[in-house]
């Protein structure tokens, strides 16, 4: 077996998908379970799964044979299906796999190039897969390698400089729409990981009118005592949606929570003032159609990716600078890692 065919990755991310087809990529705790039982059912000794909103792939250790198994295996683990997804997915062997995980954790491949919520995300998915018992020498190694390479890349370059999170990327879009938010009202769909980075950074910057909404209210209720806000269940919030100047969405949803004629009810009942919808959701929580509706600004992942990149280019060469020094560390831990003995699928 050549090192170059020992790992694969499979990857479905914003670079190979529209904001609407990445929908499809969801994986829900079933999906979990029925991937790692698929791979680990063909034989596979080593395997790790990254979900994000933006990306999902697969980290597998074998032959063609063992990448053949591990791409049934997510495409069976998606919401959407294998038709939906399989059109997005790329294959990534050996060396370049792992030059690509060191990107990935340290926020060089996210779509806010830079951010640090997917260091996080990668380090759940491979404690999960720890967990199972579906790692092994060469994973171990590499994911080990690649949370101490992004950690270098974050303390020694400027990758992280400027507004590189969902949090402060939203804050700053209410700041343009409104300037000082000390007198808006802001509601948050959702209290997820988006939605409790987003509350923070809007209490950070001086918003002191924030409720948090959820289907579950004690959930609501957890994050609106941490910062001081107000809770609601998910159906109330909806019902008084008016009243708010800017709805931010981050829940888990399979249809917008608000489609452009319920955005245009919203309006009427505002007498003339103008409402700022973030959509931080995939699936979209507001309706496409109300980008169009006038009084209303919508922004969904794909514009808080272009606020977030603005000043790439002053950042460029820290980025470049990351990168190559990235390839190198991996390079080195796909060496070591290539002369332990291998597992085959």
């Amino acid at each position: 077996m050549s090192a170059d065919a020992s790992l694969v990755a499979l990857s479905a991310t914003h670079h190979t998908a529209g904001l609407d087809a990445r929908a499809s990529f969801a994986v829900g705790p079933e999906g979990v379970e029925a991937f790692y039982m698929a791979v680990r059912e063909a034989g596979l000794r080593e395997a790790v799964l990254l979900s994000t909103c933006n990306r999902l792939e697969a980290y597998v250790v074998g032959d063609e044979a063992a990448a053949l198994h591990a791409r049934e295996a997510l495409l069976c683990a998606a919401a959407g299906g294998s038709e939906a997804v399989d059109p997005h997915l790329r294959p990534i062997p050996g060396l370049q796999a792992v030059e690509h995980l060191f990107a990935v954790v340290a926020g060089l491949d996210s779509q806010m190039v830079g951010e640090a919520e997917v260091a996080g995300q990668a380090k759940d998915a491979y404690a999960d897969a720890l967990a199972r018992g579906m790692t092994g020498p060469v994973l171990n190694r590499l994911f080990q390698r690649a949370f101490q390479a992004a950690a270098w890349a974050r303390t020694n370059t400027g990758i992280s400089q400027g507004q590189v999170s969902l949090g402060n990327v939203a804050v700053d879009l209410a700041a343009r729409v409104f300037g000082s938010l000390d007198e808006s009202r802001v509601l948050v769909l959702g209290t997820g990981e988006a939605g409790r980075s987003v509350v923070k950074a809007l209490v950070s910057r001086g918003a002191a009118q924030v409720s948090v909404a959820s289907r579950t209210f004690d959930n609501a209720r957890a994050l609106a005592e941490e910062v001081g806000g107000s809770a609601l269940l998910l159906a109330d919030a909806l019902r008084q949606a008016h009243a708010y100047d800017v709805i931010v969405g981050c829940a888990a949803v399979e249809r917008p929570l608000l489609d452009a004629e319920a955005v245009r009810a919203l309006l009427a009942r505002r007498q003339g003032r103008p409402l700022l919808l973030i959509d931080l959701g995939v699936p979209r929580n507001f309706d496409a159609a109300a980008r169009g509706i006038e009084g209303a600004y919508l922004c969904d992942l794909d514009d808080l990716a272009e606020v977030a990149n603005a000043n790439l280019r002053a950042r460029r060469s820290e980025v470049e600078r990351a990168r190559a020094a990235l390839a190198e560390k991996a390079a080195r831990a796909w060496s070591a890692a290539s002369q332990r003995p291998q597992h085959g699928s």
